[in-house]
């Protein structure tokens, strides 16, 4: 009899996660056919991001709402009546664990550092209630692990770490295509995210301003903090060597012809964008954040980094030590530093292929098959 597998997710539009989901169905091709594979969206928003014809699209109409979501997911599950469910981002965890009396098997994967990400007490209790209840928990790095089994109650014995995949072949790609923003004139640094408490650019535009080099700075993104941000550029007389184009579509070929790549954050679960960077060959610069960096650039746990530290495929600093940015920065301008940590970056990021990711996610699924027919 075929497997029903389901896929949970918040929604496929433009997103971190979101892409990871779509390019893990991508590189499942060798299960078609093997079981009846199911995709399920919790909102009705555009998609960014394509699937395969074989993977079954249900798209819901929760609206953001987590009853609504749960709602809906429990009147479909008893239709679809799946095997196994694997769920992306909170809202869409909670709704898999919360229906595990259905019976299936509950895989979720948390994406986030998630004491940082979680600021409300609500959403810390609802997690710390259901995500235990979970079957499996798939963590995109050791440090997410080690935050749910301190903060959250998940028992370290049901978790397993799964780095997200870096499809280098299509960034490569799109890193040929057209900028999408005007760049400055010479070379630069570039740092790309959010305009958010946790990606720290108030730090970077602190350190640039310290740090002594010729360089410009372009901030790809946008976010509530933005106009602090600007206000920062200006109070520290900035305006014309730091840029702040806004969201790109396609910010790969900008990444790709920048000085180096700078991830400023105080939190992050695993950093896509450091490992997309390093896939163009890009020298990094990172903070040792709660969780991912060490793990990229040194392949060790946060806690078991020491200042100064020789991290061998990119640069590793303290968090929120603008001088220690400034340094890191200035110690780019050396040709031969760019071109050691360029090879490195690529070296590196070659660990964090497609294929490696979808035959990890599938054996998760496979191993808790074959739990429940024990």
């Amino acid at each position: 009899m075929s497997r029903t597998i389901v896929f949970l997710i918040n929604s496929l539009a433009g997103g971190g996660a979101e892409r990871v989901m779509a390019t893990l169905l991508a590189h499942s091709g060798t299960m078609k056919g093997a079981c009846d594979v199911h995709l399920v969206l919790l909102d009705d928003e555009p998609r960014a991001y394509d699937v395969p014809s074989w993977v079954q699209v249900t798209q819901l109409d929760a609206r953001g709402s987590l009853p609504k979501s749960y709602l809906q997911t429990r009147r479909l599950f008893k239709q679809l009546k799946p095997d196994v469910c694997l769920s992306f981002l909170t809202r869409a965890n909670v709704v898999n664990a919360a229906l595990k009396g259905l019976g299936h098997q509950v895989l979720i994967s948390e994406r986030v550092n998630t004491s940082a990400h979680l600021q409300s007490r609500f959403a810390r209790a609802i997690v710390k209630q259901t995500y235990p209840k979970a079957h499996r928990v798939l963590c995109v790095s050791s440090g997410v692990a080690s935050d749910l089994a301190a903060h959250f109650a998940v028992p370290k014995a049901r978790m397993q770490t799964i780095a997200n995949p870096l499809d280098g072949a299509a960034i490569a790609a799109r890193a040929q295509g057209q900028k999408d923003c005007a760049l400055p004139d010479g070379p630069y640094f570039v740092a790309m995210g959010r305009f958010v408490e946790t990606k720290n650019f108030s730090l970077l535009l602190s350190a640039f301003a310290k740090a002594d080099i010729a360089a410009n700075l372009v901030l790809l993104g946008d976010g509530p903090l933005r106009p602090a941000l600007e206000q920062q550029r200006t109070d520290l007389q900035l305006h014309g060597r730091v840029l702040m184009p806004g969201f790109q579509e396609n910010p790969f070929p900008t990444i790709a012809g920048a000085r180096a790549f700078v991830l400023p954050s105080n939190a992050e679960g695993f950093p896509n964008a450091l490992v997309e960077a390093m896939g163009l060959s890009v020298p990094v610069i990172a903070t040792n954040c709660a969780s991912g960096p060490s793990e990229i650039l040194a392949e060790t746990d946060r806690d078991a980094i020491t200042f100064p530290v020789d991290a061998p495929y990119g640069m590793l600093i303290p968090c929120n030590d603008a001088n220690a940015m400034a340094r890191a920065m200035e110690q780019m301008e050396d040709a031969g530093v760019r071109q050691r940590l360029s090879a490195q970056a690529g070296k590196r990021a070659a660990d964090f292929t497609p294929e490696k990711a979808a035959k990890a996610y599938w054996g998760a699924i496979q191993a808790s098959l074959e739990r429940a027919d024990a």
